[in-house]
């Protein structure tokens, strides 16, 4: 079994939502978490919705994503925020915490910056990494994991069961 999995939905917002479920779940059973998860809100009139990181363990809550316009196709992702919710995380992850949640592995992380570092950090500290990949991003995903990522289906059981496994295997 791998310190390191992640999980991709099939329907929009699908990973997110689970995510979030699994730290919900996890925390009130009392699980030292770090990380974030994404939060996403629709607008009326808008296409896309707002992108927000709420970091656990801590009581913030950053937006990511930028308003660029109704024509706009460019990457809405604000890389201030992105870099604020790094930090925050970090902070956390100084704590030792049972289980790294990260909402996505993405552009950012495949080109070096974002979360990457954290997840080689709590890998090399014994702490598990769970985290979200789209298909689009799998290649770079592979590339940086090196095949010592496991694959869970996006099922809240699938995920519980996993987490408390990684618990387990390091008592």
């Amino acid at each position: 079994m791998s310190s390191l999995a992640y999980v991709s939905g099939t329907a929009r917002g699908q990973t997110d939502r689970l995510l979030a479920e699994i730290a919900a779940t996890l925390g009130a059973e009392g699980w030292a978490l770090a990380g974030v998860v994404q939060l996403n809100t629709d607008r009326p009139g808008r296409r896309d919705c707002d992108m927000d990181l709420r970091v656990l363990g801590r009581p913030e809550v950053i937006r990511i994503s930028q308003n660029l316009g109704a024509e706009s196709s460019g990457c809405r992702l604000d890389p201030d925020g992105l870099e604020t919710a790094v930090a925050l995380v970090e902070r956390e992850l100084a704590g030792t915490p049972r289980l790294l949640i990260l909402n996505k592995f993405g552009k950012a992380e495949i080109e070096g910056r974002g979360f990457r570092a954290l997840i080689g950090e709590a890998l090399a500290r014994g702490i598990p990494v769970l985290l979200g990949v789209k298909p689009l991003n799998m290649p770079g995903f592979e590339d940086f994991a090196q095949g010592m990522a496991e694959a869970l289906p996006p099922e809240p059981g699938a995920l519980l069961d996993w987490a408390r496994a990684q618990a387990h295997a390091a008592l």
